[in-house]
């Protein structure tokens, strides 16, 4: 008999059953560079995370050369990530001393390491530490040792996307009852929180603590809104098929800093963000293999597939093009002896 997914989702949040699970949501020891790919400059150095890397050359349209759509990778490597700061706090100089880097931890590894420069100015500020592109629900395949992905020739419908397993993305996730994130703290004042993405592009920022606290610690967040007793729940009846399991993406995290508190420089580590969560679909023996005989669920993810590379790919062509309009000198070329006579 085969398998089939029962889905017995509800409204954002709110809904569950006995089956919760645990997972990492990302972990940012996974995501040190270890592959070198092509960026035009010199040197063999390692820039991208293998498993992450994403080519949106194919988006670039027919302006470029081969040769300059081979160099347009990027991938979830700690060093391409972001930090986005308020509208009032992006001068130059905030915004080039602000910025994430691997640092290794004794316990655990590489970390990512954060740098924000606040301003001096007693305002209230905040910072988006953001992944240098939304994190894909449906993306496959293998990365070759250039960084060319592959489509799987026989792909498994129920293997995981490149993506998961502490890539930024967790399937099956209904209702979720925590969320923690290790974080190592320098005793800064300031607030941190969490940003996560659901299925239907949904964006919810939750809060985590403080991080006034030195050493390694675990900051969480405990929903409010999660019914702990299966008979206060409000219990729904869906269609069984065809309906796509949800998902949660990782959107990055929010620090705050008041405006009572010293501006300036804030350092911070992070190791990883972990949920915990109902199972949304629950694995059953059914009579009929339904997505064998009419193929919706893998149809609207391939859509959607295509979706999220269009609108990946968009945004990664104009960064390219504002980095080949770049000045790349550092100095002026000094005048010869002929040129002053």
């Amino acid at each position: 008999m085969k398998r089939i997914f029962i889905l017995i989702t509800v409204v954002l949040f709110t809904v569950g059953a006995a089956f919760a699970d645990e997972a990492v949501l990302i972990d940012f020891a996974k995501l040190v560079a270890d592959i070198h790919v092509n960026d035009g400059s010199d040197g063999d150095t390692p820039n991208q995370n293998r498993r992450t890397i994403m080519d949106y050359g194919a988006n670039a349209g027919g302006s470029f050369t081969e040769e300059q759509k081979g160099l347009m990778k990027t991938s979830l490597a700690i060093t391409n990530w972001e930090i986005e700061l308020a509208s009032s706090s992006r001068t130059v100089g905030n915004v080039r001393l602000s910025y994430a880097a691997a640092a290794p931890s004794k316990q655990f590894g590489n970390v990512m390491g954060v740098r924000v420069h606040f301003p001096l100015e007693p305002f209230n500020s905040w910072a988006i530490v953001k992944p240098p592109f939304e994190i894909p629900a449906f993306e496959s395949g293998t990365v070759g040792d250039d960084g060319t992905i592959e489509a799987d020739a026989n792909e498994d419908p129920n293997a995981l996307s490149r993506f998961e397993d502490g890539y930024g993305v967790i399937k099956n996730v209904g209702a979720i009852k925590s969320v923690a994130v290790d974080v190592y703290g320098l005793n800064f004042p300031h607030s941190l929180s969490s940003i996560l993405i659901d299925s239907q592009g949904n964006q919810k920022t939750v809060f985590m603590g403080y991080l006034g606290f030195d050493g390694w610690g675990e900051l969480r967040w405990e929903n409010p809104a999660y019914v702990q007793n299966v008979r206060d729940r409000e219990l729904r009846i869906y269609p069984l098929y065809p309906e796509s399991t949800p998902f949660l993406k990782f959107g990055g995290f929010l620090i705050q800093r008041d405006a009572a508190q010293p501006g300036g420089d804030y350092i911070g580590y992070f190791r990883d963000v972990k949920v915990i969560y109902d199972k949304a679909v629950l694995d059953t023996e059914r009579d009929i293999d339904d997505e064998a005989q009419w193929g919706i669920v893998r149809d609207r993810e391939a859509a959607k597939k295509v979706y999220e590379m269009e609108q990946f790919g968009q945004n990664q062509v104009l960064r390219y093009l504002e980095s080949q309009k770049q000045a790349t000198e550092n100095s002026f070329t000094p005048a010869s002896t002929a040129d002053q006579q």
